[in-house]
């Protein structure tokens, strides 16, 4: 399916969607739906400096994180876990950042990431992490790690809907191209470059420097594939999903390194993934309890601020000024637009740079206006709470992860798919993702700036009506949807090589920098290795 294809499919099935949703309006009564605009609308007038910048107190800490996302909690987790508690957390512009869930009485799901990947042996950092909290149980005999039951995908994980039926897996058929490239992929999944590092890590950082493979860095995925004579429509499609679900985008627009090295980072074969109802916010929570970091409505009035344990507070930092002496960093409280001058001795700055970029009163130091930031990925990530689960096709059983073939949504995961019960509860939530890229980053962001609910809405139910058809609205009480206009750095060609990348990996001084944004790959394992490394280098100045 080519990209005219595509966009002839993304415009018709959004139209019926559309269809579907106004005719069924007139029949029944709407469920409510909710859009939020993440960050809006203090991130933009934090970009266009129209935020007032007076003080009404000053306070001196030792060590400040801004951010609450993978990046920051991590942090807080290396920091801990190493007996240093005096630390505070300004938590942004969202709790959890990627990560945050969504509550609706007893119900929870994501309104980020979902699930987490059994981590590589490279991410010795996270599996760490994992087994503090209980989720990591210990290693066998070949040392392989093994995990939770409870927290491990329960089966049935995955399905896709082609040709008017379902099919187990993601692939509904498995031709000679498909075949073809599976058996490539287990050929790289442990090769070593000239350096004697494996040529696809996770970490990133961590891959091989051989720059035979790193030439893959020079032409997108789309070019590679094509290179390497791969026509199969069924392959092209579900390598385009894949880098759509991970990355933003697609394989005309992802380096051909990205791609591959969203199947061979890992190195694990057909591993189950580990989730929970809310995705991610879980791992988040857990964290949090870990650290017994303790939230705080507003900052105190006591001018030197000391913490036996570290406090939270809904703060987001609005201008940075370093100095030789400390950091200057002014919060703003997110409610009550509050604002406070505070004076630290280390700062991580765990925000996107995109954001970093407008807050640095000098952000050249940094490279931030020298060098050309990041390619970010529009996205939706859209609640529908169920008061009744819509009927699936005789011989068929609903799914974790729903998936529809030649679709430009990205599926939707059951919320209720991890709870062991005897029968189906009584609501639940399918969490539909969708990756919008129909049009530029840039267009899109335009239009998302001014639209309402009803004309996001389509695209956030694509995938539901494409399986279900206008009968699902009769089992939908609200619609909650995440609009994430920078939802993730995107790995575009020459990422591996991009100077701020290089130039902020290697930053030090009163402030360090962690982000998945330093990786330009926006998953777990990347933003809570550069958490790690900035506690890492405060705790060796001790």
């Amino acid at each position: 399916m080519n990209r005219r294809q595509f966009l002839s499919y993304s415009a018709t099935l959004t139209a019926t969607a559309a269809a579907s949703w106004f005719g069924y309006q007139h029949l029944n009564r709407p469920p409510t739906i909710t859009l939020h605009k993440i960050g809006l609308p203090l991130a933009h007038l934090l970009r266009d400096k129209q935020i007032p910048t007076t003080a009404t107190q000053a306070h001196h800490c030792e060590t400040l994180i801004l951010g609450s996302g993978a990046a920051a909690l991590s942090s807080a987790w290396h920091f801990s876990r190493n007996g240093y508690h005096n630390y505070m957390i300004a938590e942004g512009f969202e709790r959890n950042g990627n990560n945050a869930g969504f509550t609706s009485g007893s119900l929870k799901a994501p309104t980020g990431a979902h699930y987490l990947a059994q981590p590589s042996a490279e991410s010795a950092h996270v599996r760490q992490m994992l087994a503090d909290l209980g989720i990591l149980q210990g290693y066998d005999k070949q040392g392989n790690p093994i995990y939770r039951e409870q927290d491990l995908v329960f089966a049935p994980d995955e399905r896709v809907f082609a040709h008017g039926k379902w099919h187990d897996g993601l692939l509904p058929e498995h031709d000679a191209d498909t075949k073809r490239f599976f058996q490539f992929i287990q050929t790289i999944n442990h090769l070593r470059g000239s350096d004697g590092k494996k040529i696809f890590a996770i970490p990133i950082i961590h891959s091989s420097q051989d720059v035979q493979w790193r030439k893959l860095d020079t032409l997108t995925f789309a070019a590679w594939l094509k290179q390497q004579h791969y026509q199969s429509p069924t392959l092209l499609w579900y390598l385009d999903y894949c880098c759509r679900d991970d990355y933003g985008q697609g394989i005309e627009q992802v380096s051909a390194f990205a791609g591959l090295h969203y199947f061979a980072g890992r190195g694990n074969d057909h591993a189950a993934v580990l989730t929970w109802e809310d995705g991610l916010n879980h791992i988040s929570e857990q964290l949090r309890q870990f650290i017994q970091l303790k939230p705080q409505k507003t900052l105190p009035n006591t001018q030197n601020l000391v913490f036996r344990q570290p406090e939270s507070f809904p703060y987001v930092a609005v201008q940075i000024d370093e100095n030789s002496d400390n950091v200057r960093v002014l919060l703003r409280h997110t409610e009550t637009g509050d604002t406070r001058l505070i004076h630290a001795q280390n700062v991580i700055c765990a925000m996107p740079l995109m954001i970093a970029k407008y807050i640095f009163s000098q952000p050249e130091n940094y490279g931030l206006h020298t060098f050309r930031l990041p390619d970010y990925a529009p996205w939706l990530v859209s609640n529908f709470v169920l008061h009744s689960f819509p009927t699936e096709p005789a011989h068929t059983e609903l799914a974790w992860d729903n998936v529809v073939y030649g679709s430009r949504g990205l599926g939707y995961v059951v919320a209720t798919h991890q709870q062991i019960r005897v029968a189906k509860p009584s609501q639940t939530a399918f969490t539909a993702y969708t990756a919008l890229n129909h049009d530029t980053p840039q267009a899109i962001r335009a239009w998302l700036l001014n639209a309402q609910p009803r004309d996001v809405l389509p695209f956030a139910a694509q995938d539901l009506l494409a399986v279900y058809g206008k009968r699902f609205w009769q089992h939908v009480s609200h619609v909650e949807i995440s609009a994430r206009a920078h939802a993730m750095s995107v790995p575009s060609v020459g990422y591996l090589s991009a100077p701020l990348l290089q130039k902020i990996q290697t930053h030090q001084s009163r402030i360090l920098f962690a982000h998945s944004d330093m990786s330009s790959y926006s998953v777990f394992e990347e933003a809570a290795f550069w958490g790690v490394e900035a506690a890492k280098k405060i705790l060796a100045k001790q």
